[in-house]
């Protein structure tokens, strides 16, 4: 494969990554490689990140409270954090915040207590958003969907109407930079020059972009400047679950946070509050320190990488995907399919196989060729269907089967996400796989679970503590989390 990365750094790249030879258990008792192709939900840590913490924690202590040397190089560190994470995504320190916190969709969440927003205020999101960035606002404001165009791109032109139509009401838009289901990067900069001339402020999740490509959030002047930027440490190659909201210091100044406690202030009296500076008034309690430092060591190495080499190396890949899935004639992929397009999307690929349940397909994948994927409605049900182009009255007919506790009919796709450490190889394990599934060859006697829709081979004994576990493995009737997921 030719890309930005030379092989020798290619090989140096994935050979970075935590748990890349692992092997898995098969249904035939072999064991094989594991392929993850599940990377928009999670990615596997980098070595470099798993290194920064174990060289760290010897001196893991309280942060802004201890007077010790371990404290008070924690402190360092985690303001550095806080630096680096700003500096990742292209924030004026001097006017923006960098406020840590669990994930994007608590970042989300925040901002939505966060902005006061009026009676009458419309926040204008679009049919293409994962429900975090969609939910939170529900509550708060009057909220628009901009609605998708038959093959899932953004209906820019709609945008432009219901932006027209809801001025001077809309408070924000609020958009995905990137699709978890389709993949499709949006045109984030447009989309705050026109937010900007009517009177919103814009916020981007970022959570499916920033492990492929760079942002920008730009200087506050420019007219196409981003307000707000939520993402995730375990979508770019960081455990340890932190996430961070950046964004004006002036919205947080305003009043009081909606979280108070320990770490949020200067002064109590009896009557009184004094709110702390930012961003510790917006982070309260004892942080998540560990999480800070494996996110900003994942962005520093990211950036070493360069995200030009990381999106040419993952452009290539995606044409690659499609051109092989193009191959197998019961496959059909929904979004863009068109391998010359690639650059329009992250990788981010949802198909199906002609006749066969995507939670069926899924389980094939994962129990007989040591593969992950994704399936289901990925967080994003309004979308999905949509790109599935399922009518009113099947529509009616799966909701009310998974409201009284059948999940079996719920529509779906099966998800292959790309990272920057995969290979040609890797791909090829799927299409090869996939080409067996279609054909009718698998060998597991697959039988459903019905309060999750999940399919599982019968009798089949998953020896966890082979491999790892906390406890003795009890066996539940509970399977899967149903058709959601990221």
């Amino acid at each position: 494969m030719t890309s930005s990365f030379s092989p020798g750094q290619f090989a140096q790249l994935r050979a970075g990554v935590v748990g890349i030879d692992h092997e898995v258990p098969l249904l035939d008792g072999s064991t094989v490689p594991y392929v993850n192709l599940d990377n928009a939900a999670t990615t596997p840590p980098l070595r470099e990140v798993v290194e920064a913490i174990e060289h760290f924690l010897p001196y893991y202590s309280s942060v802004h409270r201890g007077s010790g040397f371990k404290s008070r190089l924690s402190t360092v560190v985690y303001d550095q954090a806080h630096e680096i994470m700003g500096r990742f995504v292209g924030a004026d320190p001097d006017t923006n915040t960098v406020i840590f916190g669990k994930n994007t969709t608590e970042a989300i969440n925040k901002l939505s207590y966060r902005l006061n927003l009026a009676p009458d205020a419309v926040v204008l999101t679009t049919q293409m958003e994962h429900h975090s960035n969609d939910l939170p606002w529900r509550d708060r404001a009057n909220v628009v969907h901009v609605r998708s165009t038959p093959d899932g791109m953004l209906d820019e032109a709609d945008f432009d109407r219901l932006l027209a139509r809801h001025s001077p009401h809309v408070a924000l838009v609020a958009v995905t930079a990137a699709s978890n289901v389709s993949g499709f990067v949006q045109p984030i900069h447009r989309l705050a020059r026109k937010a900007h001339q009517a009177g919103a402020m814009i916020l981007v999740d970022a959570a499916q972009l920033v492990a492929h490509r760079s942002l920008d959030m730009r200087p506050d002047d420019d007219p196409e400047h981003i307000d707000f930027v939520a993402l995730s440490g375990h979508k770019m190659y960081a455990p340890f679950g932190t996430g961070a909201l950046i964004g004006p210091q002036q919205v947080f100044l305003r009043d009081g946070p909606e979280y108070s406690g320990g770490g949020t202030v200067d002064i109590v009296t009896l009557d009184e509050v004094h709110w702390t500076g930012l961003p510790d008034r917006e982070e309260s309690g004892s942080p998540n320190i560990i999480g800070a430092v494996a996110m900003a060591a994942a962005a520093q190495s990211l950036m070493a990488l360069g995200m030009a080499n990381i999106s040419a190396h993952e452009d290539e890949l995606i044409a690659y995907t499609l051109r092989r899935l193009q191959s197998i004639p019961e496959i059909k992929v929904y979004g863009s399919s068109d391998p010359h397009r690639s650059g329009e999307k992250v990788g981010v690929v949802p198909f199906n196989v002609a006749g066969l349940s995507h939670f069926l397909v899924a389980a094939i994948l994962g129990y007989e060729h040591g593969i992950g994927v994704r399936n289901g409605c990925f967080c994003a049900h309004p979308y999905v269907v949509h790109l599935l182009d399922l009518s009113e009255r099947e529509q009616q007919l799966w909701r009310k089967q998974a409201v009284d506790g059948d999940k079996t009919s719920l529509p779906g796709m099966v998800r292959a996400s790309l990272g920057c450490y995969n290979n040609e190889e890797d791909i090829d394990r799927l299409a090869e796989s996939l080409q067996m599934i279609a054909g009718g060859e698998y060998r597991g006697d697959y039988v459903v679970h019905q309060p999750s829709g999940d399919y599982i081979p019968a009798s089949y004994d998953e020896r966890f503590a082979d491999f790892f576990l906390l406890r003795p493995y009890e066996p539940t009737t509970e399977v899967g989390h149903g058709a959601c997921g990221n």
